[in-house]
């Protein structure tokens, strides 16, 4: 068995249905695992039930059997028993400290590790990387440790874009960026923009979508990587 990992850099682009651009992205993951296990621990601001039924109308096209692992009495048990694990976006320290609370962060990489087909978007993408110390997200919550799943041996920056408002005096994502490797020159950044997303599957490392990604390692900045380029050195 193969590590076969879909992470996804947002659930919308613009004003599309929730996860409809990423249904081509997630169809083949799901082509020998049906019953999935969705992660809603980064939705603070809503309620699990509520977050559940969303991803569970965004994805009825493929006719899964999704439930919510709030639903399950023992959290680690429905992991082991599911074919594939979906986990949301949101806060992703608050994600990582229930992950952490209910002893789910070794037993999710073990199970990628054999094969389980893992599926994330933003705070779910983030907690796949190395650590979540390039996430954008307000530390709500302290975890017990910043490190993530380590699906990739790198850091992810979802949501990626280098904008700057007008009249804004505030860093850019790409100044915030540059900061971290300024600390830590040797551990690539890849930022996802909105609509794109890394599949990993084995030793095979793609990026899916139309538009690049970016690239962020010591004195590269804001390198851009077009779709279609192999990214597999970055697994080594």
């Amino acid at each position: 068995m193969t590590i076969n990992a879909l992470l996804l850099s947002s659930s919308r682009v613009g004003d599309t249905p929730y996860l409809a651009h990423a249904i081509p992205f997630i169809k083949p993951l799901t082509t020998q695992a049906q019953k999935w296990i969705f992660i809603p621990y980064a939705g603070v601001s809503m309620s699990y039930d509520t977050y559940l039924t969303s991803v569970v109308t965004g994805l009825s096209e493929l006719q899964l059997d999704i439930s919510g692992i709030h639903q399950h009495p023992d959290p680690r048990q429905a992991i082991k028993n599911a074919d594939g694990i979906l986990v949301g976006g949101g806060n992703t320290f608050h994600l990582l400290h229930q992950l952490y609370h209910h002893d789910l962060v070794a037993l999710i990489s073990d199970q990628v590790a054999q094969g389980k087909p893992y599926i994330g978007w933003s705070a779910g993408t983030n907690v796949s990387g190395l650590s979540i110390r390039t996430t954008n997200d307000m530390p709500i919550i302290e975890p017990p440790s910043f490190n993530g799943l380590k699906i990739v041996p790198f850091q992810l920056n979802p949501h990626y874009s280098n904008y700057l408002a007008p009249g804004h005096n505030g860093e850019t994502r790409a100044q915030r960026l540059l900061e971290f490797t300024k600390i830590d020159p040797i551990t690539p950044v890849i930022g996802l923009v909105e609509g794109s997303a890394l599949w990993r599957q084995g030793n095979t490392l793609s990026l899916l979508g139309d538009k690049p990604a970016y690239l962020f390692c010591g004195e590269q900045q804001e390198i851009p990587i077009p779709v279609g380029t192999d990214l597999s050195h970055l697994l080594k």
